[in-house]
């Protein structure tokens, strides 16, 4: 299996990335590993693609209709 290495990160974006994994449960490694394989699978499709793609996953869900909660929120 390839492997790479990085060198002259900033500490700024070292300790980011540190932060990133640790929220996602994940080691560094796994961490970059995820952000460079999304990153390039986003890279292979198209604009007109990726937004069909978002349509068709939020297509089956419901939103809730914000302007009447708000109101209705307000009135109490």
């Amino acid at each position: 299996m390839p492997s790479l290495s990085l060198r002259g990160l900033s500490d700024e974006t070292y300790e980011g990335l540190r932060e990133l994994a640790r929220r996602n449960h994940r080691s560094m490694q796994e961490q970059v590993r995820a952000l460079i394989e999304r990153e390039v699978g986003l890279g292979h499709v198209d604009a007109l693609e990726r937004a069909r793609q978002w349509r068709s996953h939020f297509a089956q869900r419901t939103f809730p209709h914000l302007q009447a909660d708000l109101q209705a929120d307000r009135r109490r």
